[in-house]
């Protein structure tokens, strides 16, 4: 009995020894992974700082500016646009933002859903929400051109009165060790009123006209906004994957070294017996 029990603590020693491969492995390409997307994070910020700029700056050099993306709206469809991994093994990283948004959705009577990924999608049709389309079910396969093409969607549908606003939901990449959800109104716009007031004239000529400059701009200003959280996004959930695979590489090793001691006191168990039946038959 001795013998066969060290044998299958030998074995469940050689189990674990391979989870451990695979999930250092897995922390690793995690590790890398996350390098790229905090590039891409960096490399984003000044495009949408421009286009911030020049909306800030119509809107404070035209005291009687106006446009239809400010209107409040109570008739149409709120869009949320959801931001989700393709796969597991990242922690809370997709239950967050789903349990988030769907809170949303509970105290909105007439949500609809775009999903930004696998987790998202599926979690969708499971829990039967509307979705405006399923075509971006990859998220590391949605690129900046795909951001502002769904941009320029959402716009047309909003000045059409289809929707009445529009909403993302994404992770926020604090740090290595913290991602937290949360969402941002994309449509409709707000105006600081502070900023009208405050407005001085400005040396910047817009032609035809600001209104005009102001409503070909939104589109892609909301469109480097949603380009600017997907990428939070990935690299909050190659952190949150890091995070996980670190965990189950240091729990994997604890039951190796716990395995390990239980290996050996059989064996001396073992052992014991044997020394104690030869002297006996002695």
């Amino acid at each position: 009995m001795a013998g066969v029990s060290t044998k299958e603590i030998k074995n469940r020693i050689r189990s674990m020894e391979s989870t451990k491969q695979i999930t250092k492995a897995m922390e690793m390409v995690a590790a890398s992974k996350l390098r790229h997307c905090q590039a891409q994070v960096q490399n984003s910020r000044p495009y949408f700082e421009i286009l911030h700029a020049t909306i800030e700056d119509i809107i404070r050099t035209n005291r009687d500016f106006s446009s239809p993306f400010f209107a409040d709206r109570a008739e149409g469809k709120t869009v949320f646009i959801v931001i989700g991994g393709d796969r597991g093994l990242a922690g809370g990283y997709n239950s967050n933002v789903l349990k988030l948004v769907q809170s949303k959705i509970d105290a909105c009577p007439n949500a609809l859903v775009l999903p930004i990924g696998k987790r998202a999608l599926d979690y969708c049709v499971s829990h039967k929400i509307p979705v405006l389309t399923g075509t971006y079910a990859e998220a590391a396969g949605v690129s900046i051109g795909d951001c502002f093409s769904i941009a320029k969607q959402l716009s047309k549908g909003f000045l059409a009165g289809e929707y009445n606003g529009v909403q993302i939901a994404y992770t926020n990449f604090v740090s290595m060790l913290s991602q937290t959800p949360d969402t941002m109104q994309l449509l409709p716009l707000t105006c600081d009123e502070e900023l009208r007031k405050n407005g001085a004239e400005s040396g910047i000529l817009y032609e035809p006209s600001g209104e005009e400059v102001f409503a070909s701009v939104v589109p892609e200003y909301l469109g480097g906004i949603l380009y600017g959280t997907l990428c939070e996004s990935r690299a909050s959930e190659q952190a949150a994957r890091r995070s996980a695979m670190d965990s189950a590489t240091q729990n994997a090793e604890d039951m190796i070294a716990d395995l390990s001691l239980k290996f050996n006191r059989a064996r001396q168990a073992s052992i014991t017996q044997e020394i104690t039946e030869i002297v006996a038959g002695s």
